[in-house]
Formats: C-alpha cells, structure tokens, sequence
C-alpha cells in the first residue's frame, strides 16, 4: 500500500518555505523542494504521488482549487525526483466526468518522462482504460521527472533566416539518419545523428535554411497498432506537451534520464543553429493520446475531462471530435490556451527552436460556434512578444464542418497551401502525362495562379495583400501522401503492410505510374517518371512562395505505394541515402533549382505580382509580372479560358537594375512546342534550367534573344534569366 502524508513534510521549526504559486503549473524545484501546481478544476482532491528508485510511492495532498489549481510547496524534492498525479471527483460520465483515484496521471507539464506506456496488449493493461475499476494503473504508468533548471538559452544565436529565403525540409529525427552510412551506428535516428556533420553536410550542401521535424514530443502508440505490433511511427499522438521524446535520443542519454534527453535535444538544436540551420516543431495541440472516451487515462481526462476535451453540449459524456483521433482539446477554454501557448514558449527559450507548425490548426481556431481568425489563441500567439517572431505555419484544416480553411489564418502566419500540391500533381501527372480527355482537368490558368503566390488564397487581407505570397507554404509531397517518387511510380495506394486490409490513406492521390504499376525495367518509363519528377521538383522550387520539400524527395526516396507510413518504423519510412547514379542526378538537380533560388531575387517575391494590363513592350521596363502565349503574344482572356491551353509563360522582373529578370517557360503538352520568346527591349535571355536534362551538368551554353523562337520537348518547363547589367537591345 502506499505510504500517505496527511500534509505537506514541511518542518514546524525550520525556515518558513516559500509561498507556492498556484499559477505556475508543473513541478519545479525551488530552495528547500518544490512548487507544485496542476490544473483540476471539478476535482474534489489531488495527490501528488513521489515515487523512490525502487517504487514505493508516498501521496502528498495539494491545496486548493484556487481558480482550479491545486498547488503547494514539498520539502525535500530534487531534480531527478519521479512523480504523477492522482485526482479524486465525480464519476458522473453524462456531465464529462470521469475521475477515478486508482488512476495514476501524468503531469500535463512534465518536463521529462521517465519509463513507457504500457502496451495495451499486456496482461492487465486494461486498467488504463477510462472505468471505476479500483486496481491501481501505477505500474502499468510512467513517470513524470522533475527537472533541473536550464542554463540559459542556447550559446548560438537563432538564425533568424527571413522568410524570402527560407526553403524548408520536412524531415522525421529518425527516419533522416536511420540508414545514413556516415553517421556513427550509435547515433543513428537520434538527435545527436540529426546533427551530426554527415547529416549538416547532406542538407547545407542541397542548400536547406530550415529543417522540419515531425512531432518530438512524447508520444504513444494506439492500442489498434499494439494489437498489430506496429507504432505510430510519425508521433502524432502526444503524451506530453513539454516532454521530448526519449526514443530519439542515444542510449547513453536515455541511461541517464530525462534531464540528459532534454540536453541532447539542446544541443542538436545549437549545433544545427551553427550550422545556419533552423529547427521547426510539427506540435499536435488539437488532440492527445487518451483516444476516446472510453480509452485510455494517462493524463488530462483524469485532472479534468469536462475543461480539457471538446464535448457534444447535448450529451457531454460523449467528445465533439473534429480530429478523427477519438478526442479533441477545447481550444474554447482558456486553461488549453494556456497550456499551448506555455508549451511553445518552453520549446522556444528553453528548447531553442524557431518556429512551429501546427498539425489540424483549424482545431486550435475553433470556439464552439466554429472556426475565427480571430480567436483568442490565435490573437496570443501572434501578438506575443516572444512566440509572434518564432516562424509559424498552420496546416489550416481539420476534419470538422468547416474545416478548411486555408488562407484564413492570422498574419505573419504561413499555411500549407494544399490547393498547390493538388493543381501541380494534376498538371503534370492526373492531366499531364496521364489522363487523355479528361473534361475537368487542371488548366493554365490554375496553375499561373500557384506559380504566382495564390494571391486568390493568401491576398484578402486588410490592406491588400499584407501577408504576401511567403504565406503559402508550396508543397508538392508531405509525410501524408506519397513521396515525389511514388507519385511518378504508382496510380493507387499500396499500405497492405499498414494491417488495414488496404483501406487506410487517401485515394485522392493524383499520380501517374507512366504505364506500369510500381517497380519497371523499362526504359521509356523510368525516363518518362524522371522527367515528371524534375517538373513537379521544378514548379515547387521556381512559384513565388516559401517551398517545402519531404525529405528523401531530392534522392527519389520511395515508401514502396504506400501512402500512409504513419505506423510504418522500418525500411519503408526511412530513408535508403545508398543511391543509383541517377538518384545523385535528381539531388544535383534539386541543389541546382535551390541555387537558383538563393542566387535571384527576382525569384524570391515577398509582395503580389501587380501584372499588366498593356502590352509590356510598349514600356522602358519589364512589369513585375506577365503572361504570354506559346506565339509569345500578351496573354488575353480567351486564351485563359481555353481549356486546351497547355504552354505558358511566366516573366518575371524587378525594379532594381542589378537584379536578373526571369522566364518561366512550361510545355505541359504531349508533344513537342515551337514556342516563340516575348518580343521586347529587354535584355537577352540565359537558359539556366531545362527539365529535359538528367542532371544540371548537361547544361549547353544557350542564350535567346526576345523574339526567336525555340523548340520544347513534351512535358518540360525551362528558366530563362538575364544576366544584371547586360545592355538592352
């Protein structure tokens, strides 16, 4: 049985403790022990539960509720000590309440986690279940670990990269050096691997500014993937706002606890900002692990089930849940706001990272009457002096009524800008090289409004156009979906490996395998799928905007079809860096377009293209922007409206005299173009890129002059540039 104190072990004669903040959540230690805070506001009781190194356990009441807090000072308690929570209260499951003392809870403010979640396959686990069984959850929880004070904020100063040069790279800590070669066995899939020279090199040599880390907050499998033993491999399913995760750490660290994890996370981070590298967090604030109502109490729905979660307001036994996940927080109650916005303040000054994205943002925007830009967690994230010039960027949708809502979030945030990736999969693969007739097919000029900055999605602002085209974050593949490769390589789903019988994941795919299914020996084929590689890598790095490449798209990583990897820990998810001659042409030619990027601003745009009304050769300078025809003719509205329209072109310019002028040149026919170069006084033209070459060192020395005409193969795109100063004709 455990041991219980009826009051705090603070000494009658000794030195007066100090007086506990009950605003100040978590476990932290202080002179003589501890302040202790934890959010329960229908709880009628909570204990703080201290666990000793060989699991004995000894309960501590709290004081309180003050304003929902329970709180105190403990005496006694170090760094290093292991601990939980047990509350008591209702179990009155048709007003949202479900407490249950025997129920053993993490701390919502943990800063470290010490042991796993049990399997839920494992005799008994089922106690950890939401019920009013009385046996005790303890062992089959772990530990939350009070930690050390921090240093101070990290030695190398954030890199601080503006967002007109950011190229972000969405990676996961595992995946990305699991398989990589040059990385020592021990640190491989860790967070010292990630920062490791071999894997700085891989990215500073494909000229990355920011890389993108799936979730690194402490996470646990669901039970539907222990009954498969598979784990959700990508981490979206949080145990713990403020815990990293200890998987991604080395053994050495994990030996030696909680506090040495949080410093491996650190100093990756540090060593990664001195490399001139950004680290952004995919964090997952729109629901947790506990699932259902039914399932799992590890945490929050044993403090307070009604404040934390989201609830049906005719019948809150049951959760509103618009993630698909069995629960979502209620970003409608200031308690959750306060938990997010304090978690992102920990992993920005303490953690050191620079920026976030937010999985489901739509969620964090919810009050219950539906989504708002305006909503008082958005309005605290933006305008707070610490967070609002972090980096941030939402995925804009959930699974709720009125769940997208893309373009609808609160400047300087950025969005995944969803409308990009389907209009450029179409362009080249759905209508492209696929589908022949097709009625509904992606025409010219969707995609002239991707590769100009989505002004139709990002503009509407107060004034015009404040946000700019580097809110949309242009993405052509993602964690969810298949990679680049597969794209080129498959028409469906392939998951069978995901124990889903094949049903899981998207059929909204927009690939083209070019004629086989998968794997292909055939040569045509495999150049056909290189080609349309190169494009759909070429519009996302060449459109106005902040491009996102997925890791392993620059080497043509494959998942083997799958399109859901989630609960995939294995050689399908990570990434194979053994590659094929022709896999280093894809990465030189994915280093050429990011050269190109980083080398002309005029690329670069952080403001809405004004365009032009009037022919553009009746004036001394080229427009910032403008659009012409396969005759090199001033586009006209006809032209926009014929749905056979397939060859565009996209000058680009700007005012100052030292910067190149670009044009974007895109064949996206079955066949072979006569295309004829815009006539003006502007200065000759440089063929920088072609589609058509395997690799950027096929590149001929190729000048045009405004006016000629040249001859494109099917299905390429080319980029044209000035070269600065070069005289006029």
């Amino acid at each position: 049985m455990p041991r219980r104190k009826t009051a705090p072990p603070v000494s009658a004669t000794g030195p007066v403790p100090p007086a506990p903040d009950p605003f100040r959540l978590g476990v932290h230690p202080v002179d003589g022990g501890a302040s202790v805070s934890v959010f329960a506001a229908h709880a009628t009781g909570v204990d703080l539960c201290l666990f000793d190194d060989a699991g004995a356990e000894t309960r501590v009441p709290l004081n309180g509720p003050s304003h929902g807090n329970w709180h105190g000072f403990i005496a006694g308690i170090a760094a290093g000590q292991r601990y939980g929570f047990r509350a008591s209260g209702p179990w009155a499951t048709k007003r949202g309440h479900r407490y249950n003392k025997a129920k053993l809870l993490l701390d919502p403010y943990g800063r470290g986690i010490d042991g796993l979640l049990s399997d839920s396959t494992a005799p008994g686990a089922s106690v950890l279940n939401s019920n009013r069984d009385g046996t005790d959850s303890a062992p089959f929880m772990p530990r939350s670990v009070v930690m050390p004070s921090h240093d101070g904020p990290l030695p190398t100063p954030k890199p601080h990269t503006p967002w007109r040069d950011t190229v972000l790279y969405e990676a996961h800590v595992k995946g990305f050096t699991q398989l990589m070669p040059d990385v020592p066995e021990e640190l491989r899939g860790t967070y010292a691997g990630l920062a490791h020279p071999a894997s700085i090199k891989r990215l500073t040599d494909l000229g990355i500014t920011t890389i993108e880390l799936l979730p690194v907050h402490s996470s646990a499998s669901e039970p539907h993937l222990d009954n498969l033993e598979l784990s959700n491999y990508w981490g979206y399913s949080t145990l713990s706002f403020f815990a990293a995760n200890a998987s991604y750490a080395t053994a050495r660290a994990q030996a030696a606890g909680a506090a040495a994890v949080r410093d491996e996370f650190r100093g990756m981070v540090d060593l990664l900002h001195q490399a001139g590298l950004e680290v952004i967090l995919d964090v997952v604030y729109n629901h947790t692990c506990e699932g259902g109502w039914g399932d799992r109490v590890v945490s929050w729905r044993g403090l307070d089930n009604f404040s934390y979660y989201r609830h049906n307001p005719m019948n809150p036994q049951h959760y509103d849940d618009v993630t698909g996940t069995g629960n979502t927080l209620d970003f409608s109650n200031p308690p959750v706001i306060k938990m997010a916005l304090d978690s992102l303040r920990y992993w920005s000054d303490v953690m050191g990272v620079d920026g976030f994205r937010f999985d489901l943002a739509a969620t964090l925007g919810r009050t219950m009457s539906g989504f708002s830009t305006n909503h008082p967690f958005l309005v605290a994230l933006t305008t707070d002096p610490v967070l609002g010039s972090t980096k941030l960027i939402a995925e804009p949708w959930d699974l709720g009524m009125g769940g997208w809502q893309v373009g609808g979030f609160p400047s300087p945030m950025s969005e995944w800008n969803d409308r990009f990736r389907d209009y450029v999969r179409d362009y080249w693969l759905t209508f492209g090289a696929g589908i022949v007739g097709a009625r509904n097919h992606a025409t010219a000029p969707e995609l002239a409004t991707r590769l100009a900055g989505s002004a139709d999605l990002f503009g509407h602002t107060e004034p015009y156009g404040m946000r700019g085209p580097m809110a949309s974050i242009n993405f052509v593949t993602a964690h969810d979906g298949f990679s680049a490769h597969d794209l080129t390589a498959y028409n469906s789903k392939h998951n069978e490996a995901n124990g889903e019988h094949n049903r899981d994941g998207t059929d909204n795919n927009r690939s083209y395998n070019h004629g086989v299914e998968g794997p292909s020996d055939d040569a045509e084929v495999l150049r056909g799928r290189r080609r349309s590689l190169r494009n759909l890598m070429g519009t996302l790095l060449l459109s106005a905007g902040t491009p996102m490449i997925l890791a392993g798209d620059e080497i043509a990583h494959t998942q083997g079809g799958n399109n859901n990897a989630y609960c995939q820990d294995n050689e399908i998810s990570w990434i194979n860096w053994e590659t094929e001659p022709w896999q280093e042409h894809v990465r030189d030619t994915v280093a050429h377009l990011i050269a190109l990027r980083k080398a002309h601003r005029v690329l670069r745009h952080t403001r809405f293209y004004d365009g032009v009304d009037e022919d553009p050769r009746d004036n001394l300078h080229r427009a910032d922007s403008a659009w012409f025809t396969i005759d090199g003719e001033h586009e006209h509205e006809d032209w926009w409206e014929d749905p056979t329209t397939r060859v565009v072109q996209f000058m680009r310019s700007l005012s100052d005299p030292d910067a190149a002028d670009s044009l974007l040149v895109i064949n996206g026919s079955r066949v072979s173009a006569s295309v004829t170069i815009p006539a003006d006084d502007g200065a000759p033209w440089s063929l920088v890129w072609d589609s058509v070459w395997e690799s950027p060192s096929e590149r001929p020395a190729d000048m045009v002059a405004p006016g000629s005409v040249t001859e494109m193969e099917h299905m390429t795109m080319r980029l044209y540039v000035t070269t600065p100063g070069q005289e006029r004709r």
